[in-house]
């Protein structure tokens, strides 16, 4: 399956409360959430969808605090049929590149501790484990809280000449051409 990345608009509520309700047993985020992150929240929120076809695979949100340059992956879903074909590699780079051009220096995030699969592409993506949180999620099941040291926008860009110019090293889901930075100043 080919992907493409774009910046989530409004008028992907529907195919996102999909994606949280075939994705997730509990903890879903409300159409009420998702809207307000899509719409209000001082958040980045990225989808990758199909090419051809353009159903939706994918999402995930960055969420930026005032006064830290410390960011969160505050969701992060990819449909059953989607997954290992590269897509939440994909998502994850491209949601790095948005926190360094922002300036953030770090990423954290807190995934399910029984979530074998995702804490294995945290893990290969350079995450660490920070600490452990018992009882997070409202079946009662704990998280590891990750984190992750962000390159400057300058030594990110050193680091991608090194690797020559369009490169894709997962080979599956590209970064679409409408994504261009967000120039408008952060939402409160």
């Amino acid at each position: 399956m080919s992907c493409s990345l774009r910046a989530a608009t409004v008028t992907d509520l529907d195919a996102l409360c999909h994606l949280e309700a075939i994705c997730f047993d509990g903890d879903r985020f409300t159409r009420r959430q998702l809207a307000y992150l899509l719409a209000r929240a001082n958040a980045h929120t990225l989808v990758a969808y199909t090419t051809p076809g353009d159903e939706v695979v994918g999402y995930a949100t960055l969420l930026f605090r005032r006064n830290s340059r410390v960011t969160r992956l505050y969701s992060f879903c990819v449909a059953p049929q989607a997954r290992g074909g590269g897509v939440g590699r994909a998502l994850l780079e491209a949601l790095e590149r948005e926190a360094r051009r922002r300036d953030m220096t770090r990423l954290q995030l807190e995934v399910r501790a029984d979530n074998r699969v995702a804490l294995g592409l945290y893990r290969r993506m350079g995450f660490s484990v920070l600490r452990w949180l018992e009882d997070y999620y409202v079946d009662g099941c704990a998280a590891w809280q990750m984190g992750k040291t962000l390159p400057s926008a300058g030594q990110a860009w050193a680091s991608q000449d090194k690797l020559g110019e369009g490169t894709n090293r997962d080979g599956e889901c590209r970064e679409h051409a409408r994504i261009a930075p967000d120039l408008s100043p952060a939402r409160k």
